[in-house]
């Protein structure tokens, strides 16, 4: 059970710190300080609770490590309900902090760092663009995830790869989806603010999903797993 909590609280780290720093500088900070939100928090969890859960915090993730041979099937759906308890507590919570502004906030107008795509939101790319984006992006912050965890990695330096690596991929991406990558992370703030967040969520599941389990089995075939 230990473990499974520290993947909500990492996860909780991570939507509230780079969601809630969209919400509330993004326009102050611009892009580079959101990616870097997302990137430093996610370090953070990682050096907090890597030694005792790993540090998915990404439900892509753990189906990755599932995949790969790293992890049981049982660890990885406690991993999950972890991550996703997680995510929905954090924009409980930023929805909360949010809502204590001067003159209100709409979370149905302005949001809650929800991921997208289409007319309207960010740049306005569309579903082609979202899934290939996603797909990729995720396929290979899982690789170097997988590539900076395994037994033959130099130790103690893979938090902070896989969070500059997470921060690379918010600098491309956030004008094309917001940048998902993780399913638990789209799905806490779409529960909350409703309307095409959540009747888009579903390519946030499933896309960054499938490219999990992909890089996992580039491990499992042993294509990238070290000799």
């Amino acid at each position: 059970m230990k473990r499974y909590i520290a993947e909500l609280v990492g996860t909780f780290i991570l939507v509230l710190f780079g969601c809630g720093t969209a919400v509330v500088a993004g326009d102050k900070v611009g892009i580079l300080g959101i990616a870097f939100a997302f990137g430093l928090a996610l370090v953070g969890a990682a050096y907090g609770i890597g030694p005792i859960s790993g540090c998915h915090i990404n439900p892509a993730v753990s189906l990755g490590v599932f995949v790969a041979g790293r992890m049981s099937f049982k660890h990885m759906i406690g991993h999950w309900v972890g991550q996703f308890v997680g995510a929905i507590l954090a924009a409980w919570l930023l929805a909360a902090i949010v809502g204590g502004v001067a003159g209100g906030y709409n979370i149905a107008a302005s949001g809650l760092g929800q991921d997208g795509w289409g007319p309207g939101y960010q740049g306005g790319y569309n579903i082609t663009s979202a899934i290939l984006f996603e797909f990729v992006a995720t396929l290979i912050f899982v690789i170097v995830i997988l590539g900076a965890t395994q037994k033959s990695a130099p130790s103690g330096f893979a938090g902070l790869v896989i969070g500059l690596t997470l921060v690379v991929i918010h600098i491309f991406g956030i004008h094309i989806t917001g940048v998902s990558v993780n399913p638990a992370r789209s799905l806490g703030p779409a529960l909350f603010v409703g309307g095409q967040a959540l009747s888009q969520v579903w390519l946030f599941l499933l896309v960054p999903t499938v490219a999990g389990a992909v890089a996992g089995l580039l491990f499992r075939l042993k294509t990238l797993e070290a000799d």
